[in-house]
């Protein structure tokens, strides 16, 4: 399972707690007030018919490379994926699909950084560990509330993206 955010909307030292290199961390509000201050873009929350679009090239790009996605939930700040195993780095395999949101999401008119420059990977070397992630990750893709659908830095008199189902 990866999993990447949205730009400025889980810091270093957010209250939730974060994760670097596969560690996670418990909060610490002056790390993330010093990691706020540097941020050189606003925050990036995704509307619903944003995080269609993610969806749709996330799954368009497992297509092409030919990779099953087991399960997959776009949240307005931040992506699940469970994939089945690709021979190429994780990193590629990451980058790939955040890369073909992108450029679906400023084709829809979304400027500006989108995502922050990590992931975290947590890899299932059983059934029951993969079992556990989808399950998770179909969990938080049902209860993704549509309340979430604060828009930031769109072009002006870009129309908002409509949801495309899904």
């Amino acid at each position: 399972m990866v999993t990447f955010t949205t730009y400025g909307t889980w810091l270093q030292g957010d209250e939730r707690g974060w994760v670097k290199e596969g560690i996670t961390y418990q909060a610490y509000p002056r790390i993330e007030e010093a990691n706020r201050k540097q941020m050189q873009h606003p925050a990036v929350r995704l509307t619903r018919g944003e995080r269609d679009v993610v969806r749709e090239a996330i799954l368009g790009k497992a297509r092409e490379r030919k990779q099953k996605v087991c399960a997959i939930s776009v949240g307005a700040n931040h992506v699940h994926i469970v994939l089945e195993y690709d021979a190429c780095p994780i990193s590629q395999v990451v980058q790939a699909y955040k890369n073909s949101a992108t450029v679906s999401l400023k084709k829809n008119g979304l400027c500006g950084r989108v995502w922050t420059s990590g992931y975290d990977k947590r890899y299932c070397f059983d059934e029951e560990s993969l079992r556990k992630r989808i399950e998770y990750v179909e969990r938080h893709r049902k209860r993704t509330p549509r309340s979430q659908e604060l828009r930031v830095h769109r072009k002006e008199g870009t129309p908002e993206v409509k949801n495309f189902g899904g």
